[in-house]
């Protein structure tokens, strides 16, 4: 918490709060959509309802285990109790709240590409990249195969160096999830066959995972006789130091060796690369 405070500039107490950054600013505007389609299902509601008027059929965004479960806890404490309508605007809050959360790891993602596609473009003064979040793999200049049928394939994040036509295809993964490791041979091997070219492409992984062993696996795919990642990139190896400390035990070690031996780099390095 120390180095962590001391790094951000920020005091011990705030700290909790200026991490989550990522989640809050994109969760803002995914409530502002629930919001949003809230309403409009309210709408669709009090038209469908319309002819069963006076039944006492229950109402839109009513949630009677949510009510009971707030009387349960506070009923001794609510000196008035709230009317319908407040009870349906705290249960729709509450829906509200939850949904975010379970969409918190999209979110995040999400959130992580846009972040890292503004860094690089803001870094990139002379304008020697052409950056894409999101996009189509069949977009990217000499990745045109694909058969009929086939779902379109998404890459994270695609990063075109107008000089050289070099090519880089970024994975980005705030966290790397046991499913997701499972995942990246596949779309390494999605990658190789929808190439039209014979041009080779990077192909990155960039991440904040603190986890030594999913660290460890990545630096060392393998796809055939090569590595399959061509970087593996952190946004802050010094935080990895920070947390493991000075004697690390086995695993981290072997991480330290590549953040030594330059295949685990820092954000900053690995774009003074694309840059350089």
């Amino acid at each position: 918490m120390d180095w962590l405070a001391t790094e951000m500039r920020a005091a011990p107490r705030v700290v909790s709060a200026e991490i989550d950054w990522l989640f809050r600013h994109t969760a803002q505007d995914y409530a502002r959509y629930m919001v949003q389609q809230h309403q409009t299902l309210i709408r669709r509601a009090a038209a469908q309802r319309q002819p069963y008027a006076g039944r006492e059929f229950p109402e839109p965004g009513e949630d009677p285990a949510i009510i009971e479960i707030i009387r349960d806890v506070l009923g001794p404490r609510l000196s008035v109790d709230p009317s319908p309508d407040e009870w349906r605007v705290l249960t729709q809050r509450i829906r509200e709240l939850i949904a975010v959360e379970n969409k918190r790891k999209n979110l995040v993602g999400e959130g992580f590409e846009d972040v890292l596609s503004a860094v690089i473009q803001a870094a990139d003064v002379d304008s020697l990249l052409d950056v894409r979040a999101r996009c189509a793999l069949a977009g990217i200049p000499g990745f045109a195969n694909s058969r009929v049928g086939d779902k379109p394939i998404k890459v994270d994040l695609a990063i075109l160096r107008k000089r050289d036509d070099r090519r880089t295809i970024v994975t980005a993964k705030w966290s790397i999830r046991a499913d997701r490791e499972r995942q990246f041979p596949a779309e390494y091997a999605d990658y190789v066959r929808a190439k039209s070219d014979i041009r080779p492409f990077d192909y990155v992984l960039l991440t904040n995972e603190f986890d030594p062993a999913r660290l460890l696996r990545a630096c060392e795919f393998s796809s055939g006789n090569a590595p399959m990642f061509t970087q593996v990139v952190h946004i802050n190896p010094a935080a990895l130091r920070a947390v493991y400390g000075a004697e690390p035990e086995a695993t981290m070690a072997r991480v330290m060796d590549f953040v030594q031996g330059g295949r685990l780099v820092g954000v900053d390095d690995w774009m003074d690369g694309l840059l350089g």
